[in-house]
């Protein structure tokens, strides 16, 4: 204790506002009541010059000291009773707990006299040491539901990068499909154009033959153009460009613009107020066409002319053989259905009443696309598989309407 105490007083004396102290075990050597107040008064008279002190002790009245002043904080290193071994773990602001008991009944000293050992001890000392005991397991708790509440938020910064992911893939995957259907309708439009084109070609030429009644031909391959001109949209174009409205209510004589068709045509009737179509003629050709069809032309009344030789000549279809039947086995889903569009086509513009089309058994991928359009195809009365003889399910015998 002298050894000790001499070198605390060298400390005392050379310790300044830059000094580092560092105190084993303060005030140990002699009685435990003298020493924790020795120990306690030392620490005041170094803090008084500045120093900077880092002490270990087992003194509860040195605790009790850290809890009740400022610039004093308690400290202790965890330590596992049930391994007997330190976790090096350093934790500032809770004091620690000398487990003298604990650890003796772990090294075998006789419960009895661990019992009677804690009898002994004064109830001031027992109060103190319940209430470190209180916030060690306050701690412990906290700890948990720190490391929880940790585990919680890492876990929601995962969730929420793999929805921004999921997110960025659908836009993705979006854009892709908006861009097959602008393609696609690019060529329905296109083949809608070709045909009305054709059509108008072909009542023309009747017009200047003067031939009189129409061929059972001639009236599917009017019956099917009108269809198509009256049918015929490009939902992708409405999407982007969005509705249009017409400027003033249509009167008979103004010029308009089929606009799906890229057509001109004149208004034959103004609509009346509920009607959602009106009666044009393109060239020689009449027909009722969907007011959201339509876009009043610029010039607006001015009398529509019949295009002769400034329109596109597209061959008519009947001036080659049709087929009865089409064969898309082999081919993906796209380029199936266009055929098959084609082929129904040249059936209704030929008067054919019946079309077979081939697309083989094999996963019956291929026939359900293709029965799916046929159920929302104009031109398409009933349509049913092939029967023993026909190809059965490999085959797909259509009726035209």
């Amino acid at each position: 204790f002298s050894a000790h105490m001499t070198n605390i007083i060298r400390m005392i004396g050379e310790a300044d506002g830059r000094s580092l102290v560092l105190l084993d075990e303060l005030g140990a050597g002699t009685d435990p009541v003298e020493g924790a107040a020795l120990a306690t008064a030392i620490l005041e008279a170094l803090r008084e010059k500045g120093a900077k002190i880092a002490a270990t002790t087992h003194y509860a009245e040195l605790k009790v000291y850290a809890l009740q002043t400022d610039g004093v904080e308690n400290g202790c290193c965890e330590f596992d009773v049930a391994t007997l071994r330190p976790t090096y773990r350093l934790l500032i602001g809770v004091p620690g707990r000398s487990n003298a008991f604990a650890v003796s009944r772990r090294l075998g000293l006789p419960a009895a006299i661990v019992e009677r050992a804690g009898e002994l001890v004064s109830g001031e000392n027992q109060r103190f040491e319940d209430v470190v005991q209180s916030l060690e397991d306050s701690r412990q708790k906290l700890e948990a539901e720190r490391r929880a509440a940790q585990e919680k938020r890492a876990q929601a910064e995962e969730d929420s990068r793999a929805a921004e992911e999921s997110r960025k893939k659908l836009e993705q995957a979006a854009g892709q499909e908006m861009e097959k259907a602008r393609r696609q309708a690019a060529q329905i439009v296109a083949r809608t154009r070709a045909q009305a084109d054709a059509l108008l070609n072909e009542l023309e030429e009747l017009k200047r033959r003067k031939n009189g009644a129409l061929t059972a031909e001639q009236k599917a391959k009017l019956k099917a153009g009108i269809r198509a001109m009256e049918n015929a949209s490009d939902p992708v174009s409405e999407k982007e460009s969005g509705p249009y409205v017409l400027p003033r209510p249509l009167r008979a004589g103004d010029e308009v613009v089929i606009a799906d068709l890229g057509t001109t045509a004149t208004v034959l009737e103004a609509p009346g107020k509920d009607e959602k179509k009106v009666l044009v003629q393109a060239g020689i050709l009449k027909t009722r066409i969907p007011l959201l069809n339509l876009r009043l032309a610029e010039g607006g009344a001015k009398k529509h002319k019949p295009r002769r030789g400034g329109t596109r000549n597209v061959p008519s279809r009947a001036q080659a053989p049709v087929a009865t039947e089409v064969d898309v086995r082999g081919q993906d889903s796209e380029e199936a259905v266009m055929n098959v569009d084609s082929a129904i086509d040249a059936a209704v513009l030929s008067g054919i009443p019946q079309l077979t089309i081939i697309h083989g058994k094999g996963t019956g991928v291929l026939r359900k696309v293709i029965q799916q359009h046929l159920r929302r195809h104009p031109s398409v009365r009933s349509f049913r598989l092939g029967v023993f003889g026909e190809g059965e399910s490999g085959v797909t015998i259509v009726e035209m309407k």
